[in-house]
Order: structure tokens, then C-alpha cells, then sequence
């Protein structure tokens, strides 16, 4: 597998697709136990991705990742823009030097998770968009070590990202607003995570659709 940061715009337009189409669930979730603004910050995040796409497409993949968390770190609001923004510049300190490929994606991925995880201060198992891509790396990784075809590594990762979206229904959160909950926020999926699922899903639609 090896994937180009031309690629980049078909990403940002799919998950935008997907993110718009499924904006008033993702609304109501977070109203039920966020702030209700998680929607609006992924949109306004994937604008400014979009705006940037021509110029991605031109550069190799350290320098598009950088240009993308900097700009995500400084427009976005709320925890969205902080967490991708991190997740994003932990990435292309990964890639430096290196193509898109499935090994180094694995590892990229990773340290974006692991850079998000400390910024966030919160682990898997918190009702937090961990619970979706904590997993996701953990296929990835495995992926590379088993020198998987991109058609399974996608419905592999898609696996993972519906199966840790479902698990936060049940948890109760300890971080954000939501954690002044407690038990009443249990029985309810949390709205990043359920955003970072979706986004999952539509990239790798792009790249089965590439594929085939």
C-alpha cells in the first residue's frame, strides 16, 4: 500500500461528506452529554483542510501533515482542534523522510494516537474518540506485521472503529463536560468518537475505492 497526499482532497471531501450527512445524530449526542458544539468544530476542521487541499497534493507527507496540524491547531475550537491538531504533528514528525507506507503508516498512526492520548491525559475505556482510534492503531500495527491487503486491512480497521464507537455507550466518562454526568451519561455513544468513526470509515472507502 502506498498512498499519495494527492489523495488528500478526496479524504477531506469524504469525510465532510459523511460528517455533514450525519450531522444532526452526531448534534444530539453531544448535546445529550458534551457542549453540543463537537459538530460545528469538525466541520469548521475539515473547511480548513479543504482550503488547503491544492497545496497538500504538492508537497510529500511530513510537510502536508505539519501544515495540516498547524492549521487545525490554531483555527479549530473546543477539544477536536487541540487533539487532531496534535494527532496531526505527531504524524509528520513520524513520516519525516519516509513514503505512505503500510508499515510507516501504522507507525505514523500510532505516534499520532500516543501524542493525543498524553495532550488528552486519557486512556481507552474513558467515552472519549481514544476508544476508536486506540483500537484502529492496534490494527494497523497489526496489519504491517502480517503484510495484510488493503482490502482487509479496511474492513478490519472499520471493524474496530464501529466496535470501540458501541463500547463508549456503556462507559461513563471522566473527562470534559460530560464527566459532571457521571452514571447518567452511560447508555449514550460519545459524539468525537462516533465523528472519528465515521471519518474512519469514509478514508477507507476512498482508499477500497482507489483500489478496485
Amino acid at each position: 500500500m502506498s498512498v499519495s497526499t494527492t489523495q488528500i482532497d478526496a479524504f477531506i471531501q469524504a469525510a465532510t461528506a459523511v460528517i455533514n450527512a450525519n450531522e444532526a445524530e452526531v448534534t444530539a449526542l453531544d448535546q445529550a452529554i458534551g457542549d453540543g458544539d463537537h459538530v460545528t468544530n469538525v466541520q469548521r476542521g475539515l473547511g480548513v483542510l479543504a482550503s488547503l487541499a491544492p497545496d497538500l497534493g504538492a508537497l510529500d507527507w511530513p510537510a502536508a501533515l505539519q501544515k495540516m496540524g498547524m492549521s487545525v491547531m490554531s483555527t479549530v475550537g473546543g477539544a477536536s482542534g487541540s487533539l487532531y491538531g496534535t494527532f496531526f504533528l505527531a504524524m509528520a514528525k513520524s513520516f519525516k523522510g519516509r513514503d505512505m507506507s503500510l508499515a510507516h503508516l501504522a507507525e505514523g498512526f500510532g505516534a499520532g494516537v500516543d501524542a493525543m492520548k498524553q495532550r488528552g491525559k486519557a486512556e481507552l475505556g474513558e467515552k472519549t474518540m481514544l476508544d476508536v482510534l486506540i483500537p484502529v492503531a492496534e490494527v494497523l500495527r497489526q496489519a504491517a506485521a502480517e503484510s495484510w491487503d488493503l482490502p482487509k486491512v479496511v474492513a478490519e480497521i472499520n471493524r474496530a472503529a464501529e466496535a470501540g464507537c458501541e463500547s463508549t455507550r456503556d462507559l461513563v466518562p471522566t473527562k470534559g463536560r460530560s464527566s459532571f454526568l457521571g452514571e447518567r451519561a452511560r447508555g449514550c455513544i460519545d459524539a468525537g468518537a462516533r465523528t472519528s468513526q465515521l471519518m474512519i470509515a469514509a478514508i477507507g472507502g476512498v482508499l477500497a475505492g482507489d483500489a478496485g
